[in-house]
């Protein structure tokens, strides 16, 4: 009797062990990650109830939905106060970063970036915004545009939602 009761013993000490081994295993292997894509009929409730507009079509090579939403472009352009000691403007360069930075961390900017030449254009920002005052106010708040060394001039300008530059 008593070899029974050790082999049980030994038996659901084994059966504990190897749940407990498994429950450790399954605690440490990756979660799984992958995320059901909204529907276009979500996403274009969202845009709306935000704010945004858009509009949608049926793309006739792949049958795709497409979404296109209103964006605005900020031309940042040579301001009339440019005449700031090197330093000063080094510093108002620095915070000018900080500010598109902080423009691409609260989601209201997805690009931006100067162009390769010294005119009176000197880059761009694209806000994703609902509308132009919010953009205008955003890219006026711009250390480098309160200075004087940047100007602004909006547009608006419709892409298609989700796609990105290759």
């Amino acid at each position: 009797m008593q070899k029974i009761n050790l082999a049980v013993l030994i038996l659901l000490a084994c059966s504990l062990a190897a749940s407990c081994n498994q429950s450790q295993e399954k605690d440490t292997q990756p979660q799984n990650t992958f995320e059901r894509a909204p529907s276009m009929a979500s996403v274009k409730e969202d845009l709306t109830q935000r704010g945004f507009e858009i509009f949608d079509y049926v793309d006739q090579a792949t049958g795709d939905t497409v979404i296109m939403q209103k964006y605005f472009i900020a031309f940042l352009k040579t301001g009339p106060n440019r005449d700031q000691s090197q330093e000063v403007a080094d510093s108002l360069q620095t915070l000018h970063m900080e500010h598109l930075g902080n423009m691409y961390e609260l989601g209201y900017a997805d690009i931006s970036g100067p162009f390769d030449q010294d005119g009176d254009i000197r880059g761009i920002t694209i806000y994703n915004v609902p509308n132009k005052q919010m953009a205008d106010s955003l890219a006026n708040a711009d250390p480098s545009v309160q200075a004087g060394r940047l100007l602004i001039e909006i547009h608006p300008w419709w892409a298609a939602k989700g796609f990105s530059l290759r």
